[in-house]
């Protein structure tokens, strides 16, 4: 993280490097595509007009999502931390023409203001304070632009056993249905390594910040241990 940026003090021990070595470890995997974010994809792009000039992908990981972006925009920016999911993303995006990707550090990489008609950012903002990454997003959107966040949160406790179990139904059927009844070992060990290192916000401190930060905000909290929300910033109005 950069020198200049207010890091929450329960983000002091924050470590990109090792977050950049568990997905490079992923994506060399052969199958390393989450579920739970394909789930929900066609529910975020209900929010992304089916036209637009410029978007933007944080966390792009495989690619998936940003070549869902890039049927609609003129041109797409997908960033991600890790180099083996941009070399991932590169293979599977072949040929298209509008998609730029990088390796960045959305905490570090300097963005244009006001850029953007759409950002997106799926199962990425929970690596990095919320705070300061939907600081530098909403900077990044265009006025009547729309950020589309689709993320994870904090499901532990004793309330929240009936959901997670749901859940666990749900995800394994859609995996039966795909024919893919069991994840790999060495993918499972591989998510199971990260996941222990990973940290989540809790619900209400995520609805909470949107709404502080972002007045407006549609969050709304799903089955599979995710939340989306979406955020369209205030166009330019002319003086009267």
């Amino acid at each position: 993280m950069g020198e200049d940026l207010d890091v929450p003090s329960e983000w002091k021990a924050y470590d990109p490097e090792q977050v950049r070595k568990d997905f490079d470890r992923i994506a060399a995997l052969p199958s390393y595509e989450s579920d739970g974010n394909a789930a929900y994809h066609r529910m975020l792009l209900r929010h992304v007009p089916m036209r637009l000039n410029r978007a933007l992908d944080v966390g792009c990981g495989t690619g998936t999502f940003t070549r869902l972006l890039a049927d609609r925009a003129a041109h797409v920016d997908a960033i991600d931390l890790s180099p083996g999911m941009i070399r991932a993303a590169r293979r599977n995006t072949e040929g298209r023409s509008n998609v730029r990707f990088e390796v960045a550090d959305l905490l570090e990489k300097s963005f244009e203001t006001d850029r953007y008609d759409v950002i997106a950012s799926l199962a990425t903002l929970h690596h990095v304070p919320l705070e300061l990454a939907l600081q530098r997003l909403a900077a990044a959107l265009a006025p009547g632009g729309t950020l589309v966040v689709l993320d994870l949160l904090d499901a532990d406790g004793l309330k929240e056993l009936p959901r997670n179990a749901l859940a666990w139904v749900v995800l394994r059927a859609r995996r039966l249905a795909q024919g893919r009844p069991l994840v790999p070992a060495d993918a499972e060990r591989a998510w199971n390594d990260h996941g222990r290192r990973d940290r989540y916000d809790a619900w209400p401190d995520i609805v909470r910040t949107y709404r502080r930060l972002l007045p407006g905000t549609r969050v709304a909290r799903h089955l599979l241990w995710r939340y989306s929300a979406v955020w369209r910033k205030p166009p330019v109005t002319s003086a009267s």
